[in-house]
């Protein structure tokens, strides 16, 4: 009789396959530093995008030379209109948490194939507003070693160590930088400060005046040109934003930076401007600008607390140009990491690094871009500053006022769909009031644009154009994206899941407190030596 065969389930355990032991849950990907950032933190990216110091000393002078002694009220009114775009731009930060900022509150109130376009024009943006900055460190820093010690030094090897350095910074975790930026802001800032104070207790060339604000210097054909350089001092401001998943209760850090960013940035930048006009006095000021604009702050700085705060104005103008460069390095990486988390980008470029918990491969990448386009510049023999920095920034800089534009816009379509608790101040008003305003202000950038690039009409033409094309080439992506990859289309743009470390952010309430703003910087003429 054959033998029967014992069942399955009555067979000894040690005949089972090791398959039946718990699985170990794989770990999981390194991420984001989680509330690591604090309102301070914030401020200092954003007000050192803004490079101070390098608008002051290299774009004020023009801005006095054109708009006259009325110029300081220039700054006071584009940062009031900024601080009205920050209303809607920060109560959106509260509902839309993605890491894309302004391509996700666009694609929330005007749809995907918009947003689509936006997130183009925002990586092309950043980094046109990073990468011409190169040629510009170049020649602040030959600049530099020709007024301290007489040497001549080539722009190039100094603009390639440039960006190693922030390629450095960039890797290292995020709270590197923010201390970094802040030792460095405070120099800049510093010595603007101390001019001032200088102008301010000698009671300037003839004593102290206001009048570079009365309507009568405000109200003149030149303060266009002024409004136009005044914007362009703020671009990049709302990157605060990009920072949200890194910040300590972004509901409240993330506005509080913002409005703090364009508060101080409007309010010192007037201050400073109008200074300097004491220094020369209101006659003689626009004179001065015009024979030697490059060195204006430096000849008053010379005069009201000696040579040697001009010399560490030079150094601190290096100093400025590489916290500029760093804040665009940080905010672009962001930009790469969350495309890059869409399926937008190679998801190569979503890793972070186990240790610093940084975009490093999304660093790596726009370095060497920015090594490119550099060595590009410079085998063709072109200017680093009339034409790296200048045509480079100069699409960049407009590209970010048009995606302020959008994202103005689609504030109040977003919160028409949206059941919220916001009141119409911050849903309607304030961001149809900034959209008004902020057509304007591209209107004068544009028609003021060879101030910017100092380039025939052919080039102003093509640098202009660039920002439409771009952003058409974004929607015929989109359009690439919902045919062939129609989950990436989907999932574009959503929310993501709170990082390690983060904290919850409640819906707020109609009472709840409101906070504070930032900026970026522009292209301007080169300070003499």
């Amino acid at each position: 009789m054959p033998e029967t065969p014992e069942p399955p389930a009555a067979r000894a355990p040690a005949a089972t396959p090791a398959a039946s032991a718990p699985a170990t849950p794989a770990p999981a990907a390194p991420a984001l530093r989680g509330a690591a950032l604090g309102t301070a933190d914030i401020s200092f990216f954003v007000v050192s995008a803004a490079a101070p110091l390098t608008v002051m000393a290299g774009v004020a002078p023009v801005a006095i030379l054109l708009g006259g002694i009325g110029a300081p009220a220039g700054y006071l009114l584009a940062g009031l209109t900024l601080a009205v775009f920050a209303v809607g731009f920060t109560t959106m930060s509260r509902h839309v948490t993605s890491g894309g900022a302004f391509y996700a509150y666009i694609t929330r109130g005007l749809g995907k194939h918009v947003g689509i376009g936006a997130a183009l024009l925002a990586l092309v943006g950043y980094n046109g507003m990073e990468i011409g900055v190169y040629g510009l460190l170049g020649t602040t820093t030959a600049d530099t070693a020709h007024a301290l010690a007489g040497l001549d030094v080539p722009w190039l090897p100094v603009s390639l160590a440039g960006l190693l350095l922030i390629w450095y910074g960039g890797f290292r975790s995020i709270d590197f930088g923010a201390k970094l930026l802040g030792v460095l802001l405070v120099a800049e800032t510093g010595i603007l400060v101390l001019l001032a104070a200088g102008v301010i207790v000698k009671g300037g060339a003839h004593g102290l005046s206001l009048g570079s604000f009365a309507p009568g210097a405000v109200l003149v054909p030149g303060t266009a040109a002024v409004l136009a350089f005044a914007f362009a001092a703020f671009t990049g401001f709302e990157s605060t934003v990009i920072y949200r998943r890194e910040a300590r209760d972004p509901d409240r850090t993330v506005p509080r930076a913002t409005y703090i960013a364009v508060a101080f940035l409007g309010l010192f930048y007037a201050f400073i401007v109008w200074t300097v006009i004491q220094a020369y006095g209101a006659e003689e000021v626009v004179s001065a600008a015009t024979q030697d604009p490059g060195g204006l702050f430096f000849t008053a700085i010379t005069t009201y607390v000696g040579p040697w705060a001009a010399d560490l104005m030079h150094l601190f103008i290096v100093t400025s140009v590489i916290a500029s460069l760093l804040a665009f390095h940080n905010a672009i990486n962001r930009y790469v990491l969350a495309l890059a988390e869409e399926g937008v980008l190679p998801a190569a470029l979503g890793r972070v690094h186990p240790r610093h918990r940084s975009p490093y491969l999304a660093g790596a990448a726009q370095t060497l871009l920015g090594a490119v386009v550099v060595l590009g510049f410079a085998l063709a023999g072109a200017d680093p500053y009339q034409q790296l920095l200048l045509w480079v920034n100069t699409p960049g800089m407009i590209g970010l006022m048009a995606l302020m534009l959008l994202a103005a816009i689609a504030v109040p379509v977003y919160f028409h769909r949206t059941a919220h608790s916001e009141g119409p101040w911050r849903t309607v008003v304030a961001p149809v009031t900034a959209a008004i305003l902020l057509t304007v202000a591209i209107c004068l950038v544009i028609s003021k644009v060879d101030l910017f690039t100092m380039a025939s009409t052919t080039v102003n033409t093509v640098l202009v154009a660039l920002v439409p094309a771009v952003f058409l080439a974004g929607t015929a992506l989109a359009g690439r994206l919902r045919t062939r990859r129609p989950d990436v289309y989907a999932r574009f743009a959503e929310d993501p899941e709170p990082l390690e470390g983060a904290q919850p952010c409640p819906l707020p309430t109609p009472s709840s407190p409101e906070p504070a703003s930032a900026p970026s910087t522009p292209p301007a003429p080169r300070p003499a030596r």
